[in-house]
């Protein structure tokens, strides 16, 4: 049977008297334009501007529309991090693992717990229930990183982790979860690094008060490169400071360090030039993290030495 001009069932490449093919999703527009990547003819309402000519709407879904895979041109962050379902997943496990270690602490014995003289920040001092020394100093490298997740008093607890959750979901958000987390434990390392050069060795500190100073500077750095109005988070900034160095038994030390690597690290993060992002971002870690060793190996020598 003969088949009618225009039809659905019209060949592909069915031609007109000008001898132009017809689209292959509208066998009945011929065009002269074909999709630079299947070679299939295309019409106006089916062309897709690609970097170079047009593409059809099938090869576009199938490979992000300009010949890489979809991932290469999804949309991304300031930071070059890939936008997530839920900025807020990173966040969420910080949260739960602090209260996972303050929930132990409480079950333990809260303030005459074994797990605070077990985790906390410790330069170098002796243990009269082991008969030993202990501490950073005495190979117990581990307490930089615990101290980050361990509190005791429920107000300081619960004023550390609002502040997270008011912090953390912007910047997440901002440089991607993988980033973020980097930041987050650079901070926190940083603020355990200079309170174990600064402090007495005997003296014990806790808490993720370093993490998120390094969360505060770093949303100063973020709203400055968006070019936002930066008094509020400097006010925010100023009363915390005030209170570090007011008022007593806080550990000063560590909220500088925290602050100072949190901003470094996500200037490093946020005006790293776009075609050398990873590079830089990787540089940056690396080079805040060999800083905070450097610190750190300084500090036991002194100790040790």
């Amino acid at each position: 049977m003969d088949q009618v001009p225009g039809s659905p069932k019209e060949p592909q490449d069915a031609r007109d008297d000008d001898g132009l093919p017809g689209c292959h999703r509208h066998p009945d527009r011929p065009t002269g334009i074909r999709c630079t990547r299947c070679d299939r003819p295309i019409c106006p309402e089916c062309m897709v501007s690609a970097s170079v000519g047009f593409q059809c709407p099938e090869c576009v879904r199938g490979g992000g529309g300009t010949g890489h895979a979809p991932q290469a041109a999804a949309p991304r962050t300031i930071a070059g991090g890939t936008i997530a379902a839920d900025p807020r997943l990173i966040t969420k496990i910080l949260l739960g693992l602090n209260a996972a270690v303050f929930v132990a602490v409480l079950a333990t014995g809260g303030d005459l717990s074994p797990l605070v003289n077990r985790l906390d920040l410790l330069g170098l001092a002796a243990d009269p229930s082991r008969y030993q020394l202990i501490g950073v100093a005495e190979g117990e490298w581990y307490r930089l990183l615990t101290a980050m997740f361990l509190h005791q008093q429920i107000a300081h607890f619960a004023f550390n982790m609002l502040s997270l959750w008011w912090l953390g979901p912007p910047l997440e958000a901002a440089l991607g979860r993988l980033r973020f987390i980097a930041l987050y434990l650079l901070a926190g390392l940083g603020g355990s690094a200079l309170s174990y050069l600064l402090a007495a060795p005997g003296q014990p500190s806790l808490g993720a008060s370093g993490a998120i100073f390094g969360l505060l500077g770093a949303t100063a750095v973020l709203l400055r490169r968006l070019n936002y109005d930066m008094k509020p988070v400097l006010i925010l900034l100023g009363i915390n400071l005030a209170f570090t160095f007011l008022w007593p038994h806080i550990a000063w030390q560590a909220h500088v360090g925290g602050l100072v690597v949190g901003a470094v690290v996500a200037f490093g993060m946020v005006h790293a030039p776009r075609d050398r992002r990873t590079l830089v971002h990787a540089a940056t870690c690396a080079v805040v993290f060999l800083a905070i060793t450097a610190v750190v190996w300084v500090r036991t020598l002194q100790l040790v030495g």
